[in-house]
């Protein structure tokens, strides 16, 4: 009866951060560039069914070699990449990645983070830089008397200058990859850090190898599909309510027992 308890509040506690997982995508389901998280679950370490010491004649009608498993516990949390809808804007500063890779952000620490692309701007510096003022990896620099920003599928920046026709180009961006993206580790405002699961990023060119290509126009959008974040969150707080009922059945067993008299 104690095990039961122990175990319905190991599935009660696993349940509670599924559905503030869930919660979280739900929130999130209009923000721009969102990866949707997804709670893996693990069983926790079995062990013998029977007392310690207690030999294979001893252990009743479940034998010595029958084991019971301890309850739930979280495998993980992991972003999922999987692309969102893009949305045309027809601004000149919406870029969006149209397949698989992240471009590079140097941070003011010196640091990297990644991006799925959103609404970019040219910082107090003159670069390209994410809306938050961190630039891009690329440096790329923005004359002030630029006009009509073109950015092709490749990745190569052109800007028409003032008095001049014919655009001229200032820079590359390029983008990098992961092994093992869903190991990233978010950093809001759509960036992320690499991790020891992730591995470090591997540069690449846009279009090539099977990377994507640029889409200047337009933003991508959550991943998150409503309707199935929904059919989640009712499984998960049916999971909930059940782990609840055992712990119930198991707290009225033990007052039955406390409550025998010889």
């Amino acid at each position: 009866m104690f095990d039961a308890l122990y175990i319905s509040a190991t599935g009660m506690q696993a349940q509670q951060l599924n559905v503030d997982t869930i919660a979280n995508n739900l929130a999130n389901v209009n923000t721009t560039g969102f990866k949707k998280s997804k709670v893996g679950f693990s069983d926790l370490m079995v062990r013998e069914a029977g007392r310690l010491g207690q030999t294979q004649e001893g252990a009743g009608i479940l034998g010595a070699e029958s084991r019971l498993g301890a309850g739930v516990g979280i495998a993980s949390v992991s972003k999922l990449f999987d692309m969102g809808d893009l949305k045309k804007t027809e601004s000149a500063f919406d870029v969006a990645i149209q397949g698989e890779g992240f471009l590079e952000v140097t941070m003011p620490d010196g640091s990297s983070t990644f991006t799925r692309g959103g609404t970019f701007k040219v910082n107090r510096d003159g670069l390209l830089a994410t809306s938050g003022g961190f630039p891009l990896k690329s440096n790329i620099a923005i004359p002030d008397n630029a006009q009509n920003m073109q950015i092709d599928g490749d990745g190569r920046v052109r800007v028409q200058v003032g008095g001049q026709s014919t655009p001229i180009e200032v820079g590359q961006l390029d983008l990098v990859r992961f092994t093992s993206p869903t190991a990233l580790l978010p950093q809001g405002d759509n960036l992320y850090r690499s991790s020891t699961g992730s591995g470090e990023a591997i540069a690449a060119k846009a279009s090539e190898d099977g990377m994507g290509s640029f889409a200047q126009g337009f933003l991508e959008g959550s991943n998150v599909k409503l309707t199935e974040e929904m059919v989640n969150l009712m499984v998960a707080q049916r999971v909930y309510e059940a782990n609840v009922k055992v712990m119930q059945a198991s707290d009225e067993m033990l007052g039955m027992i406390n409550g025998l008299r010889k």
